[in-house]
């Protein structure tokens, strides 16, 4: 049997942290379907925000997520209760999430997920993260969380620019003082280019 894929091992940490009725966050919407997820995961009494500075991702999320409350999405599996958490999906940068989530959520959030790079399918692969957002967004996260939450990134260092901020981000990570947060790297050594993940864990 071989190691799960970087997408699937995100979700399992997130899924033994993230508790229903608990807020979340998707940094980065994308095709929605680790907003579905986190929407399932905190339940009829969570909440779960979601950040794309692109309205066609926030469309395809809305799409997914109305699928899933109506009961016919694909492969459902039905959070406690059988509902969603309601999900606030934002046209904004993820290096805003600080100001965009409300002061009493902060230091309350149970798992933030960002999935770097830029959006599958879409006609313009030149908008992409990049450190110069990625970086404070992080920073953003980490101070969002609330103690034992968790933060995910998926990087992706073999397409343009996806090296650079897969270094920056490690370095990020990699300086985190221990008394502030645990930190795991999840990749396939052999094969430098492909998707690996770096997990945080807040103190």
């Amino acid at each position: 049997m071989g190691f799960v894929s970087v997408l699937n091992f995100a979700q399992q940490l997130i899924q033994k942290r993230l508790q229903p009725g608990e807020i979340a966050v998707d940094a980065t919407v994308g095709t929605g379907a680790d907003t579905l997820f986190l929407a399932r995961l905190a339940g009829a009494r969570g909440r779960v925000y979601g950040f794309d500075i692109q309205q066609s991702a926030l469309d395809r999320a809305r799409a997914r997520l109305e699928q899933e409350a109506q009961g016919s999405g694909p492969g459902r599996r039905p959070a406690a209760g059988g509902r969603i958490a309601y999900a606030e999906l934002l046209l904004r940068s993820h290096a805003e999430m600080a100001q965009a989530l409300p002061a009493e959520s902060h230091g309350r959030v149970g798992a933030v997920m960002f999935n770097l790079g830029y959006l599958p399918g879409a006609e313009d692969l030149s908008v992409m993260t990049t450190p110069a957002s990625t970086l404070p967004a992080l920073e953003a996260a980490l101070s969002l969380l609330r103690p034992k939450g968790i933060l995910t990134a998926v990087l992706y260092p073999g397409h343009d620019g996806g090296g650079a901020e897969a270094q920056a981000v490690e370095a990020w990570a990699g300086g985190l003082p221990v008394s502030a947060a645990r930190v795991i790297v999840y990749r396939q050594p052999q094969r430098p280019e492909a998707p690996y993940l770096i997990a945080v864990e807040k103190i």
